[in-house]
């Protein structure tokens, strides 16, 4: 449901890693068809129907309803506004679908994620949320270097995220939640906010801070002491910046867009009986799979009803209660 850019449209980026889009990923999997689409434009049906057809034109439909009457699929992709995310997800947990795959933010409200969260709860379907870098093969290789105690203890995390002239809080609820999701993934941490300084978040113009603290929540280490968090929210740029740096005791991770950097500590070549930290690591080689290891994940659910994905409903309302903390989209409904 939904035949826009994160649908198909995106694959025509020459750049990009592929398959970078669900209708790529569903078409280059040996376990999946694609059955049929949906949009409210018949110009994006049109064209969804002519590229992805396997034996001539796809089955398009203007209204989901109609196209879950007509087929019966084990997986729903919604790839809609975030608005209209509950209402699909209710219609696949009226059509018995097992499985939604359902674009990020969970919801463009903190009740309205909650309710979908609830409607798994409930026995709909199981629901993956297109948190894309939980199934990134550098970012599942960089979560062992975090808590697997090469480096000693986590101390503080700083993010930087920048996307040109857009609002700050738009910019934060359309790409801070790949990075409120990846810092909760990457640290097996809760994010929490605290405290919001510099532009206000409703401008297109400046830079934001916003701070909080990284908790470790409903485990035997839920009294360790909470990590300092901060990230920089920026624009007035002409460029793309997404990027996390991972302060630990005895070295330093920094990840983000065609970013992968390990830096250990060692004797100091610049002073006696100090310390440096040293670059022992500088790029990712190869494909991350983002999107192909979303789609077998989505195939070992669907065979396995009782296995939790890796990018969940759970871990997504917990991005969305840190996004409406920090800064609330619209009045919830």
């Amino acid at each position: 449901m939904g035949l826009g850019r994160i649908a198909g449209l995106l694959e025509d980026d020459a750049l990009r890693e592929k398959p970078c889009t669900h209708a790529g990923a569903i078409c280059a999997d040996g376990e999946f068809i694609l059955a049929a689409g949906a949009d409210t434009d018949e110009t994006r049906r049109r064209i969804f129907s002519e590229r992805w057809g396997r034996e001539g034109p796809l089955p398009v439909y203007a209204c989901a309803r109609t196209m879950l009457e007509a087929h019966t699929p084990d997986v729903l992709v919604v790839a809609t506004h975030p608005d209209s995310h509950e209402r699909y997800c209710a219609l696949a947990a009226a059509h018995r679908v097992p499985l939604v795959i359902c674009e990020k933010p969970l919801a463009d409200s903190l009740r309205a994620a909650r309710r979908i969260a609830a409607l798994e709860r409930k026995g709909g379907p199981v629901i993956i949320v297109n948190h894309e870098r939980r199934y990134s093969l550098d970012y599942q290789k960089a979560k062992p270097l975090i808590d697997g105690g090469r480096f000693g203890p986590l101390r503080s995390v700083s993010a930087r995220l920048y996307m040109g002239t857009r609002r700050l809080l738009d910019v934060l609820w359309h790409d801070g939640t790949h990075l409120a999701d990846a810092v909760m993934y990457l640290t097996g941490m809760t994010l929490e906010h605290r405290k919001t300084w510099g532009a206000p978040l409703s401008a297109a113009r400046g830079t934001a801070w916003l701070s909080g603290q990284l908790l470790r929540k409903g485990s035997p280490e839920e009294k360790s002491p909470p990590v300092p968090f901060v990230m920089e929210l920026g624009a007035e740029r002409d460029h793309l910046v997404f990027e996390m740096t991972f302060s630990l005791e005895r070295g330093r991770l920094r990840i983000g867009n065609g970013i992968f950097e390990v830096w250990e500590s060692g004797p100091s070549p610049y002073a006696e009986q100090f310390r440096s930290l040293k670059k022992t690591e500088d790029g990712f080689a190869g494909k991350t799979g983002y999107f192909a290891n979303m789609l077998r994940d989505a195939a070992a659910c669907v065979r396995d009803p009782a296995r939790r994905p890796l990018s969940g409903a759970g871990d997504a309302l917990k991005v969305v209660e840190y996004l409406e903390s920090a800064g609330r989209r619209r009045r919830a409904p």
